[in-house]
């Protein structure tokens, strides 16, 4: 999955680092060059040099291409304009901003922001979610975003197909809490197994939302 990250400074370097790990494309936007050539010489990613609220950098990042925008650099300005532009003229699907005063938050959601976002730990754990768990519906948020009740989709040809759930190594922070097949509402028990097509419904904290797609082998790369 390409993902566009506006920022290169610690926070899109992070997000970059996280989201290469996870066998996706990050590309940096960072107008600072000395940052630029930070980032390339650690990170093995496509950096532009450039103003990431501009068309011509993000058409020369891939834009067009791209799954997600995030805009992190320290201004909601700048942030707000490069999801704008993602949005309008790159038709990217997702966008998400930074914002460093939360009284923007609102306005940058009607102007178009997908999602808006203040906390440095929360984006990480937000792109874990919305990017790398793509597979992964989030229905609500519990405890002021700390766990969630999330709607995963099984697919076709499902890997563990026939696996009962506890032979399945989920997170000790999550619980599979309803099954639904083929129109029946199942309640799980630790020998019922989990089948192809399956729509499942977990409560679990969302700092293990990751380890629970591996666990499941819902992973966009396997």
């Amino acid at each position: 999955m390409r993902v566009i990250v506006i920022g290169g400074g610690k926070i899109g370097f992070y997000l970059s680092k996280t989201l290469m790990e996870h066998g996706h494309d990050p590309r940096i936007i960072e107008q600072n060059k000395v940052v630029c050539e930070h980032i390339a010489n650690n990170l093995d990613i496509s950096v532009i040099n450039g103003d990431g609220s501009t068309i011509e950098a993000l058409e020369a990042a891939g834009t067009k291409e791209a799954e997600a925008v995030v805009g992190v650099t320290g201004k909601d300005q700048n942030n707000l304009i490069a999801c704008q532009l993602a949005k309008q003229i790159f038709h990217v699907p997702k966008t998400i901003a930074r914002i460093n005063n939360p009284k923007n938050g609102d306005i940058m959601k009607k102007l178009g922001v997908d999602i808006t976002i203040s906390s440095t730990d929360n984006i990480a754990k937000l792109l874990e979610r919305e990017i790398d768990t793509s597979k992964i519906k989030q229905l609500i948020s519990l405890n002021r975003g700390e766990a969630s009740i999330s709607e995963m989709q099984i697919p076709e040809q499902y890997k563990l197909h026939g696996k009962t759930l506890s032979e399945i190594p989920l997170p000790d922070e999550s619980v599979v809490v309803s099954i639904t097949r083929n129109g029946a509402f199942i309640i799980p028990r630790g020998n019922t197994p989990i089948l192809s097509g399956d729509k499942i419904i977990v409560i679990s904290n969302n700092n293990v939302i990751h380890d629970l797609n591996r666990a499941l082998k819902l992973e966009n790369r396997e």
